[in-house]
C-alpha cells in the first residue's frame, strides 16, 4: 500500500513539476531529505525516485511558466566559490576514485540548491518550501518523541536507513534544526489546529532529539535555548518557562542517558571523544601539510599513520575538521564565510522587515533561521554533516526572503501558504527580539 501511495504521489506530481520548476524543488526536497521510499517494503524501496524527479525538474527549466532569476548575494557567491574549490581539491585528492564518487553526490545536492535559489521567489514558495523541510524531518521527530516517551527513554532514536541522517547523532541535529522553523509556522498560522499541531510537534521533536542520546544535539539545543532566552523581552519569565520545560523533558530520561551526557565534561575518560580529538589532530596536521587537503576520503590508515598521533582511522565527526581535512584551510575559510554571510543576511532581513508592510513574518522567520544556524554551528562541531541538504535549504529560504524584500513582493502578493498570516504582537516581535 505504501509503495502504491508513494508512486501515485510522485507520478501524479510530475506533470506539475514539468510546468513549474519550484514544484520540482519541493518534490526533490521531500524525496532527498525524508527518503519516503525507505519507509516502503516493495518495489518502491529501491526505485530511483530522486533521479526521476531530478530529470523532470531539469526538463522544466526549458519551459518553466515563471521567470527564473538567480540571486547573487554574498553568501551565494561564496557558496559558488566553495563548490569550485572542492572540485579543485578533488583533482588533487590523495584517494581519487572515492573522492570523485563523493564529489558527484555533493554536486547533485548543490545543483538543486542552486535551482531552488532561482526558482523560489514568492512568499508562498518560501512557506511551502519551509513546510516541506519541516514535515520531512518532523515526521521522524514526532515519531521519535512518542517512541521515547513510550519506552521511557531506554532506547535510542534512529533515522531512515541509507540517508544522511540514518545515525542517531545526525538525526538528532536535523531535528534540532527544524524546531525554530516550527516555531515560525506556529506563530504565523491562522488555523488553531495547525498551531496546536506545531506546539505538539515542537515538544515531541525536543523529546526525540534528547532521545537520540546525541551529545552534539544536546549541546545544540542548549545553545539555541540561550539565544532564545537572550532575545526574550522578559528574561525572568522566559527563564522560568525554559527551566520548567527542561526539567519535565529530562525527567523522562534514564540514568544511562545522564551518564552519556556526563561525558561531555569528562571527555578525557571517554573513548569516543578521544577518537574525535585524534581525528581532529589528523585533519589539522594534514591541512598544514597539503594546501588542498586530502579530498573527500580522509578516514584511511595511510593518512592516519602519517598525520595522526594514533593510527586509528575514523570520521572527523565535526563539520569544521571534516572540511579542514578534506579541503584545507581555504576550504574551511570559504565554508565558514557561507555561514557568516548568511547570518549577516538574516540581520539585514530583520532590519528591513520593519520597513515592509506587514513584515513581522520576515522578522520572525529570519530570527528563527538564526537560531537554527546557531544550533548547526554548535551541534555540527561534533558531527560530520557538512554536506547535508537541510542547512543549505535554510540558506535558500533566507536568500528568498531577502529577494522578496528587494523585489517588493508585498505589492503583488497577499498572505502566505496554508493560511499563514502575520504573527500577532504577542507571538513574534513582542516575545522575541
Amino acid at each position: 500500500m505504501r509503495d502504491v501511495l508513494l508512486a501515485a504521489i510522485v507520478l501524479g506530481a510530475l506533470p506539475y513539476v514539468l510546468r513549474y520548476t519550484w514544484a520540482g524543488v519541493m518534490l526533490w526536497t521531500w524525496i532527498s531529505i525524508m527518503n519516503p521510499h525507505r519507509l516502503t517494503y516493495g518495489f518502491a524501496f529501491d526505485f530511483p525516485w530522486a533521479q526521476l524527479v531530478a530529470a523532470a525538474t531539469l526538463l522544466s527549466l526549458l519551459w518553466n511558466q515563471e521567470r527564473l532569476t538567480f540571486p547573487w548575494t554574498a553568501s551565494v557567491k561564496v557558496l559558488m566559490l566553495f563548490l569550485v574549490w572542492v572540485c579543485i581539491t578533488t583533482v588533487f585528492a590523495v584517494h581519487l576514485e572515492p573522492s570523485i564518487d563523493q564529489l558527484i553526490k555533493v554536486l547533485k545536492i548543490q545543483l538543486f540548491t542552486l535551482i531552488a535559489l532561482a526558482a523560489i521567489q514568492e512568499r508562498r514558495h518560501i512557506e511551502l518550501f519551509l513546510w516541506v523541510n519541516v514535515l520531512s524531518i518532523g515526521y521522524f521527530g514526532v515519531k521519535g518523541g512518542v517512541f521515547v516517551i513510550r519506552s521511557g527513554g531506554g532506547e535510542r532514536v534512529w533515522g531512515p536507513a541509507g540517508s544522511y541522517i540514518e545515525g542517531n547523532n545526525e538525526l538528532g541535529l536535523a531535528i534540532v534544526l527544524i524546531i525554530p522553523l516550527m516555531y515560525y509556522l506556529w506563530a504565523v498560522s491562522k488555523q488553531r489546529w495547525v498551531r496546536w499541531a506545531m506546539l505538539f510537534a515542537m515538544l515531541a521533536c525536543a523529546t526525540a532529539a534528547i532521545g537520540t542520546y546525541s551529545r552534539g544535539a544536546f549541546l545544540a539545543i542548549a545553545a539555541m535555548v540561550v539565544v532564545l532566552w537572550w532575545r526574550a523581552r522578559s528574561k525572568i519569565l522566559s527563564g522560568l518557562l525554559i527551566g520548567l520545560s527542561a526539567a519535565l523533558l529530562l525527567s523522562f530520561m534514564p540514568s544511562v542517558w545522564e551518564e552519556r551526557m556526563g561525558t561531555i565534561t569528562n571527555y578525557a575518560e571517554d573513548a569516543s571523544a578521544q577518537g574525535r580529538l585524534n581525528a581532529w589532530t589528523m585533519a589539522f596536521n594534514l591541512a598544514n601539510h597539503r594546501l588542498t587537503g586530502a579530498g573527500f576520503e580522509t578516514s584511511t590508515m595511510d593518512l592516519f599513520e602519517r598525520y595522526a598521533p594514533i593510527a586509528y582511522p575514523r570520521a572527523a565527526h565535526s563539520i569544521y575538521f571534516q572540511i579542514l581535512g578534506e579541503h584545507g584551510w581555504l576550504g574551511l575559510i570559504l565554508f565558514l564565510s557561507i555561514g557568516a554571510g548568511a547570518f549577516a543576511l538574516a540581520n539585514r532581513v530583520r532590519r528591513l522587515s520593519k520597513t515592509v508592510p506587514d513584515g513581522e513574518w520576515l522578522y520572525v522567520l529570519a530570527g528563527m533561521i538564526q537560531v537554527s544556524m546557531v544550533g548547526y554551528a554548535v551541534g555540527g562541531a561534533f558531527l560530520s554533516l557538512a554536506y547535508f541538504d537541510l542547512p543549505y535549504n535554510i540558506l535558500v529560504i533566507l536568500v528568498a526572503c531577502n529577494r522578496w524584500i528587494d523585489e517588493k513582493g508585498w505589492e503583488t502578493e497577499r498572505g502566505g501558504a496554508f493560511g499563514a498570516g502575520t504573527p500577532t504582537l504577542a507571538m513574534a516581535p513582542g516575545t522575541i527580539r
